[in-house]
């Protein structure tokens, strides 16, 4: 069987981007008929044919358009592995790529980060954000270096470490009657418009029930998935938001207050990184210093 030519897929994928050989050869540093022969080297390779000429453009097919994410994955991978190689003895250097909640990416993680470059310098982190079940099978593919993931967690291509711990808490209006609370139980709850997050997920779920058990029908005002937006509708008075603690703690203003809710539920987050491999050295300097950043910040599991 023919081996792939990653040449070949560098020009599918430059012709993809720019729809035409002259543009995609500008683009790779080659020669129009170059771009040419490594495209039909590929059809010939797949037995199908991956473009069609309209003037002066190139055309994708709908095969090509399915090829695309994969051949994507691919020259992804083969990047990471030229970079893994280049790096493999070093920690001090090198690139790591994370992914997490964006939630968590702009609050506990931006903080563990910003300390993590502190000690490493010549290193360059990327931060994405997907849903959970991208970021599952993103790292486990190995196309992502590590990630943050809410628990629990039984992905069977995942090691997971239990990292960090979060109480939900009840995000009030600093003028708020209630804002002046210890802590907050679902009946002080009862009459109050809320603004909840999480519809359909675990959590949500964990905390209706919890109501239905205290025999309290929540005043739904408004439903969101993001914490940033819960705070932004509690600052404009529009109802009490019952958010996860050191989520929302990056959002406290004077408009804002965060009180303990009664009974507790808490959120557990865990670091995870493929199975397939061993875990890069990088990554592992990089998971060490989350156990003790967040074990020492108030983030304790």
């Amino acid at each position: 069987m023919e081996n792939i030519n990653l040449k070949s897929l560098e020009a599918f994928r430059a012709i993809m981007q720019t729809g035409s050989a002259t543009a995609a050869a500008r683009q790779l540093g080659l020669t129009q008929p170059g771009i040419s022969r490594l495209l039909a080297s590929l059809e010939q390779l797949v037995g199908f044919q991956l473009f069609y000429r309209e003037h002066s453009r190139l055309i994708a097919t709908d095969e090509a358009k399915l090829l695309t994410s994969e051949i994507d994955l691919l020259l992804n991978n083969a990047d990471r592995f030229l970079a893994l190689a280049r790096n493999l003895h070093k920690t001090e250097t090198g690139s790591l790529t994370i992914v997490a909640p964006h939630s968590f990416s702009s609050g506990p993680l931006a903080d563990a980060v910003a300390s993590f470059i502190q000690l490493y310098p010549k290193i360059s982190v990327s931060i994405e954000s997907h849903s959970p079940q991208t970021a599952r099978d993103l790292v486990a593919q190995r196309s992502i270096d590590c990630g943050f993931i809410q628990l629990p967690e039984t992905h069977p291509g995942l090691i997971i470490k239990p990292m960090l711990d979060s109480e939900l808490v009840c995000a009030i209006p600093a003028e708020h009657p209630l804002s002046n609370r210890a802590t907050m139980n679902l009946t002080d709850l009862s009459h109050e418009p809320l603004v909840m997050l999480g519809q359909g997920r675990p959590s949500r779920q964990k905390l209706e029930k919890l109501f239905q058990q205290n025999g309290v029908i929540p005043k739904i005002r408004l439903e969101t998935h993001s914490v940033a937006t819960a705070c932004a509708y509690v600052q404009r008075q529009l109802g009490i938001a019952i958010i996860n603690r050191v989520l929302a703690q990056q959002y406290l203003n004077s408009q804002l207050k965060l009180i303990p809710l009664e009974p507790s539920i808490h959120h557990h987050y865990g670091f995870i990184y493929s199975a397939y491999a061993p875990m890069p050295k990088l990554v592992a300097a990089f998971c060490q210093h989350c156990t003790q950043f967040f074990s020492t910040n108030d983030y304790a599991f």
